[in-house]
């Protein structure tokens, strides 16, 4: 087999182990990997793959903190457990903030820019487990704050 198909064949088992959500540490994909008849992979390449490909920590369904790659899953819905990972929206005059699990502002940012300018949200900034959401109108903060809550079920 050719080297660059090796690597094909590396990185499409790579993106599958992730998309199980399943694994906590870089030691246990190496070692899913290895299972898989990967011999020389080691811990810095599956470091390097998850820097790669944007993977991040973040909860599963179960509440475990478990390495995935956010790109793959397309724009989150809130449908899916990701608005389970909000703990809290606040807003001031001119902010809307959302705490979050540790790991989880990026997924969620990513989700509130795809809804845009229709729900009241010009952009966002996201941290780890915080998000900076400014309005379209700093005018309608109370309207953009509400439509947010509604959005994750907040009451």
């Amino acid at each position: 087999m050719r080297n660059n198909e090796k690597q094909e064949r590396l990185v499409s088992a790579f993106k599958a182990l992730l998309k199980e959500e399943k694994f906590s540490s870089q030691g246990e994909i190496v070692q899913a990997l290895q299972d898989q008849g990967f011999d020389n992979i080691n811990q810095s390449k599956v470091s390097r793959m998850l820097s790669r490909f944007g993977a991040v920590r973040t909860r599963n369904a179960k509440t475990e903190m478990v390495y995935c790659l956010p790109a793959e899953l397309g724009v989150p819905t809130t449908s899916s457990p990701l608005k389970n990972l909000v703990i809290d929206i606040d807003h001031n005059d001119s902010l809307v903030v959302i705490k979050t699990s540790p790991g989880a502002a990026q997924l969620i940012a990513r989700l509130l820019d795809s809804l845009g300018k229709p729900e009241g949200i010009l952009g966002t900034i996201a941290g780890d487990d915080t998000i900076f959401i400014t309005p379209t109108h700093s005018q309608e903060i109370a309207q953009t704050f509400n439509a947010i809550k509604a959005l994750f079920e907040i009451r």
